[in-house]
């Protein structure tokens, strides 16, 4: 049974930091490309920042310098680094895991990051 269950989230003023976490268990870890979405209130969920199985990563542009996805193939788990952190950044966030060209299979249950000004 695949579980990805995301932690780190929290209440932040703007400027400041948190570090995302999604354990996962019941796949192939190494084998899954990855994915950290968000959605912010009233908005629909979009994708924040992937890292394939090769470990090429890519950003949504508004968090470009900001945000840094990794990955501990050790411990199964995916982070997301968020620095300058801005009240737009205000959302749940998600971890998805195994892309299979049209969407991913699996999904966390998200963790609430709010940024206050």
């Amino acid at each position: 049974q695949v579980q990805l269950v995301e932690s780190g989230g929290g209440s932040v003023q703007a400027g400041g930091s948190l570090k995302l976490s999604c354990a996962a268990s019941g796949y192939d870890f190494r084998r899954c490309g990855m994915a950290w979405y968000r959605q912010p209130p009233g908005k629909e969920r979009d994708m924040v920042s992937r890292i394939t199985n090769a470990g090429t990563t890519s950003y949504k542009d508004s968090v470009k310098g900001r945000f840094t996805i990794s990955q501990d193939n050790a411990k199964n788990t995916l982070y997301l680094q968020m620095n300058s952190l801005k009240t737009e950044d205000t959302a749940v966030y998600y971890c998805a895991a195994c892309f299979t060209g049209v969407g991913y299979n699996y999904w966390g249950q998200g963790t609430q990051v709010t940024v206050s000004s």
